[in-house]
Parts: structure tokens; C-alpha cells; sequence
């Protein structure tokens, strides 16, 4: 390596690479990992000192909500611009966001307008989970099959909400398209019936605060819509993935699943993670309501434990950023009952600090296991190669964490649109000093240095 020129060297950091965790210098070439050694004697253009550091992989954020319009016809907060930002200062490097399909339109138009979208103003590199509200007019026989033969290897199927849920005939015929092209199905499971029953109860008795929407999505609906898609997958002997997990009940069965055989992985998110459900008591609560909602301490219990023995194999954001104004959460007006206050948090810039800070400042994990939860395993699922991990020929996405540094966030200090910060108070210790994606420098000293523009659409394989 001696005459060598690199682009970048990351030199002296404590990096979690593919070979182990060790004391390395990492050299970059032409948005690769070009070499990983204990010293480089090849030169750098740019040197980058990680003495004292974490040299980790980029995260990878398998579920984020970017420029998006609701089934209710919302536009959200970010636009590819502001949310990559976001991610990018918060350690992340490669998002999949959704290409959202609503009644009446093809899917190989709808992923084409997302994809316009994100070359125009993506920072970091994406992909598209293509969300199925119309298996109608050649989506299901000829536009689905076309996209997951161009990369697009990802289906997402709601089982509640009016304009995008699919009934169990509809699911099981996208199983079996994707069973035979080649793709992974991802749901949102909760039972749209018992929903509809509860939310009808409340209204009729007055109960219309943003508390109530908790209540409106009953921890039975969750279980009852985990336990038959995954009999559905066993049916159809297909692999899918469930979306934001947040009960004991449904950890069990999943657990119980996978040792039965099911192909069937899993993820949860840092509000079910670190909030429990008093928190709609809070002033302004709409500003935490999601679906599914927050649940208990016990609940909590149960994610780590899933989390702990691979139950649960990924964290994500499931950022779904919407305005505490009219533009987003009161679009319906300040005093709307809660089922007509729009579902969703900012998530992207603290996901990774808040998983860094429990699992290893506090020791809930370790680095190898955050890495992995946030990373690694993500990419592959996804099939999104030359991500989530440090080897050479790897993408250089790259982060270096200070384990040491702290900081408590505010009402509003993310670098989103959204105009609050649902962690407003929470300290944490761990912080992303610098970020790389495929070797261009975007954050350094916990400054941005690019904006907008250079992500690529990553194929899923």
C-alpha cells in the first residue's frame, strides 16, 4: 500500500468490520473501501483522525416515509431533501422509503414518480418498498412482476386503513407473486375490523382527545393480524417481514413461528422502545401518536428480550413526519377527534443515536450487536449489497461515532421539516462525529458539509 493514493483514510479508530472489531486505518478509492489495515502507509487525500472513535458501517433504514402522500391524501413534512439530511446527520446512509400506490394507478408509474423525486434531492443512497393498495388493471399479472425483475424486491401490504388495505384473498395472491418473482412481503398487521369497532365505541362516548387513540388500536388487533399473516406465509410458503412490532404477544408468535418454520422476520422502532402509551398524557400529544401505538413497560421488556435472540432482527425509524400545524397533524382542524389527526413521528436523525446510547453506552447490546440491528442485517434482508458492513469493495459508508460525546435534544434542533423533535429532553451519549456516503464527506465535526443531491437508487437483489 505503500504508494497508494487514497481519497480518504480514516486513521487510528476502533472499527467493527467484517473480520472483527479491531484498531485500523481504512483507506477509500473511487467510493469504496479500498483497504483495511493497522496502518496504512498509503497517502490520503483527506485525512480523517478516529483516534478515541468507533469507525462503524452507515446506517441503514429499511423504513422511512419520504415526500409521501398518505391514503387520506396528506402530503408529508419531508421532502428526499430534508429527510436524507436528516438521516445523514443522525448516522444513517442508506434509507428505503416507500413508493406509495393508491386505488386507481399503475404500480410501475407510481414507482417512477417516487424515483424522480429522489434523484432530484436524495443526500444519501435509497430504495423502494412499493406500498399495494390495487392488485386491478394489470398491477398484480404484469406491473408488480416488472418492477421486482428491475430491483424493486420489496412489497408492503396494509391489513387496516380504508384506501390501502388488502383482504385476505388479495394478500395471498401477492404471496404468490411474490413467491415466484422473487420478492420479500412486508406488512402493517393490525386487524382493521376490531379498529373500526373500537374507534366507533369511543366516538359514540365522547372520547375524541388524542389519548383515546391508543385505546382505538387495541393490542389484540396486532396480535390477531401477526398470527394469521404468518399462517398466511406458511400457507404460501413465502418470506415475509413484519413491520413495527410493539406487544409481547406479538413477539411470541413470531418466536413461536420461525421455530415452526415460517419464514417470517421482524422488526420494532425506538418509540416502542423507549416511550410507553402515557405519553399521549403529555402536553400536545398528537405529536406522539402512531400506529401502532405505544405500548407498555412490559412490552418494552419483551422487544429487547426478541431483540436479544434474534426474534427481532432490525430497529428502523419508521419516520412519518407530518407538521404539528395545518399542513400536517391538524389538517382536519385543531379540534379533530383523534381518527382524524394524522398517524406519525420524525425518526431518521435519532434513531441511531438513541439505539448507540442503550445498547452501547449502556450496555444493552454492545457495538457488534448495534451494528448488526442497524446495519448489517438490514442490508441483507433487503438484499442491498455492498452496504451495512466495513470490507474492502464495500461501499465506503462509513460513520465515525464519538462514544463519549453527550447530548440532550431540544423542541426543535433535528434537521428535518418537521418542526419538532418527539425526544424534546432526552440525553444521549454516543454521537456520529463524521459520515460518509460512498466516500463523499457529508457530515463532519457534527457540521454538515453537503445539502442535496448525490444519493443513488440502490437494487435490491
Amino acid at each position: 500500500m505503500k504508494n497508494s493514493q487514497m481519497d480518504i483514510v480514516i486513521r487510528g479508530g476502533t472499527a467493527v468490520t467484517a473480520a472483527g472489531t479491531m484498531v485500523a486505518d481504512i483507506g477509500i478509492r473511487d467510493g469504496k473501501i479500498a483497504a483495511i489495515a493497522p496502518k496504512l502507509e498509503a497517502m490520503g487525500a483527506q485525512d480523517i483522525d478516529a483516534t478515541d472513535h468507533l469507525v462503524l458501517p452507515g446506517g441503514v433504514d429499511t423504513h422511512c416515509h419520504i415526500e409521501q402522500i398518505s391514503g387520506a391524501g396528506l402530503m408529508n413534512a419531508d421532502t428526499f431533501e430534508t429527510a436524507t439530511r436528516s438521516a445523514a446527520f443522525g448516522g444513517t446512509t442508506t434509507v428505503v422509503s416507500f413508493a406509495a400506490q393508491h386505488p386507481g394507478q399503475r404500480i410501475r408509474e407510481v414507482v417512477e414518480d417516487y424515483a424522480v423525486l429522489a434523484r432530484k434531492g436524495a443526500l444519501i443512497d435509497h430504495a423502494f418498498h412499493m406500498i399495494v393498495a390495487d392488485t386491478g388493471d394489470g398491477n398484480l399479472t404484469d406491473d408488480i412482476p416488472a418492477m421486482i425483475a428491475q430491483g424493486h424486491r420489496s412489497i408492503k401490504i396494509f391489513t387496516t386503513y380504508d384506501k390501502v388495505r388488502q383482504d385476505d384473498k388479495s394478500i395471498l395472491d401477492l404471496l404468490d407473486v411474490a413467491k415466484s418473482d422473487g420478492a420479500l412481503v412486508c406488512f402493517h398487521a393490525e386487524n382493521d375490523g376490531l379498529i373500526r369497532n373500537m374507534t366507533e365505541k369511543l366516538l359514540a362516548a365522547g372520547h375524541t382527545a388524542p389519548k383515546h387513540h391508543a385505546t382505538s388500536h387495541p393490542r389484540e388487533a396486532e396480535v390477531e393480524a401477526i398470527d394469521r399473516v404468518c399462517r398466511f406465509a406458511a400457507f404460501a410458503d413465502t418470506q415475509i417481514m413484519i413491520f413495527h412490532v410493539s406487544t409481547r404477544e406479538g413477539v411470541e408468535i413470531i418466536r413461536n413461528a420461525r421455530a415452526r418454520g415460517v419464514q417470517v422476520q421482524a422488526e420494532t422502532c425506538p418509540h416502542y422502545l423507549f416511550m410507553t402509551v402515557d405519553i399521549l398524557e403529555r402536553e400536545h400529544p398528537a405529536r406522539f401518536m402512531c400506529s401502532p401505538p405505544q405500548r407498555t413497560v412490559d412490552d418494552q421488556e419483551a422487544l429487547w428480550d426478541a431483540i436479544a435472540d434474534g426474534t427481532i432482527q432490525c430497529v428502523t425509524s419508521d419516520h412519518a413526519p407530518y407538521r404539528m400545524d395545518d399542513s400536517g397533524k391538524f389538517a382536519n382542524g385543531r379540534g379533530a377527534p383523534f381518527n382524524k389527526i394524522a398517524n406519525g413521528m420524525p425518526g431518521l436523525e435519532t434513531r441511531l443515536p438513541l439505539m448507540f446510547n442503550a445498547m452501547v453506552s449502556c450496555g444493552r447490546g454492545g457495538v457488534d450487536a448495534f451494528v448488526q440491528l442497524t446495519s448489517k442485517t438490514p442490508a441483507e434482508i433487503f438484499g442491498l449489497r455492498n452496504k451495512g458492513q466495513i470490507a474492502e469493495g464495500f461501499d465506503a459508508d462509513i460513520t465515525v461515532w464519538d462514544p463519549n460525546a453527550t447530548y440532550k435534544y431540544g423542541a426543535n434542533d433535528l434537521k428535518d421539516n418537521v418542526g419538532y423533535n418527539p425526544y424534546e429532553g432526552t440525553t444521549v451519549k454516543g454521537l456520529p462525529t463524521a459520515v460518509l456516503s460512498r466516500g463523499r464527506l457529508l457530515v463532519q465535526n457534527r457540521r454538515l458539509t453537503e445539502l442535496s443531491g448525490g444519493g443513488r437508487w440502490q437494487c435490491m437483489h
